[in-house]
C-alpha cells in the first residue's frame, strides 16, 4: 500500500507541471507574515493557484521544497539563514523540476541579473503585486519569462552595452560560499553554529572569512555586517 505523501497525496504523485494537471502548486517564502498572508490572500483567490508550504527564511524554504515537490517557489530576497537567491541557486540544482519566481521590494539591476543567473524565471517587485503576481506565476509555468517594466530595460541596456564593448557581465567579487558565509556572520552567528549549518568545519569557516575580509579589504566583524547591509544580504 502506498503511504501518504505530505500533502495527503500519495508518495511520488507527479507535481502538477508534471501531471499537466491546471493547478499549481506553490511555496512561498518571505520572513515577514504580513507579506506572506498578504500574497497567498492573492494566490489562493485564483482557481489555477494554490499555496501548499510557506518559509519565513532561506533554509526552512529549501526544506519545504524538499518535503511538498511544488510546481513554484515564490522567494523573497532579504531573508535569515539563507537569501532568496542563495535558495534560489541550491533549488535550482537540486529540484530542477520547481520553477523560481523572485518576488521583492529591490528594484536593483545587480539582484535582477543575479535572479536570472540563480535560474529564476521572473522577478517581481512587491509593490505591484497585486498587478503583477498572479501573471507571473502563470507565465512562468508556461515556460515564459517575466519581468518588470524596469527590468526589461535594465536587460536591454546591459544586451546593448556588452554588444558594444565586448565585455561579459562583472564578475561577483565573492564567491556563492563565501556569501553564505557572509550572511550569516553578519547575523551574528558563530563560527560553530555556521560550521554547523553549512556542514563545514569551523576552520573553514574562519579560512572563508578571512579570504572575505582580504578581498573586500575589510577590518572586523563590524564592517562585514555593514557591507552585508549595503550590498542587501541582511536587513539593517
Amino acid at each position: 500500500m502506498t503511504e501518504p505523501g505530505p500533502t495527503g497525496t500519495p508518495a511520488g504523485t507527479p507535481t502538477g507541471a508534471e501531471s499537466g494537471s491546471s493547478l499549481t502548486r506553490i511555496l512561498l517564502a518571505d520572513d515577514h507574515a504580513l507579506v506572506r498572508r498578504g500574497v497567498r490572500l492573492i494566490l489562493d483567490g485564483e482557481p489555477d493557484l494554490t499555496v501548499v508550504a510557506e518559509a519565513d527564511n532561506g533554509a526552512e524554504a529549501l526544506e519545504q521544497a524538499r518535503i511538498h515537490g511544488p510546481d513554484l517557489a515564490i522567494l523573497d530576497i532579504a531573508m535569515p539563514r539563507l537569501t532568496g537567491l542563495q535558495a534560489a541557486r541550491e533549488l535550482s540544482r537540486t529540484l530542477p523540476q520547481t520553477r523560481i519566481l523572485i518576488l521583492t521590494m529591490y528594484d536593483n539591476e545587480q539582484f535582477f541579473f543575479e535572479a536570472l543567473g540563480a535560474g529564476a524565471s521572473g522577478y517581481v517587485l512587491k509593490s505591484v503585486a497585486d498587478r503583477d503576481l498572479v501573471e507571473a506565476c502563470r507565465a512562468t509555468m508556461r515556460g515564459e519569462p517575466f519581468l518588470y517594466p524596469g527590468a526589461v530595460n535594465a536587460l536591454i541596456r546591459n544586451y546593448l552595452e556588452l554588444a558594444r564593448d565586448g565585455r561579459n557581465l562583472p564578475a561577483k567579487a565573492i564567491t556563492d560560499r563565501e556569501e553564505e558565509i557572509l550572511k550569516l556572520v553578519a547575523e551574528g552567528n558563530t563560527s560553530q553554529q555556521i560550521a554547523d549549518l553549512l556542514v563545514i568545519s569551523p576552520k573553514t569557516v574562519e579560512r572563508h572569512r578571512a579570504n572575505l575580509l582580504a578581498k573586500l579589504d575589510l577590518k572586523d566583524r563590524l564592517e562585514l555586517t555593514r557591507y552585508a547591509i549595503r550590498v542587501g544580504l541582511i536587513e539593517p
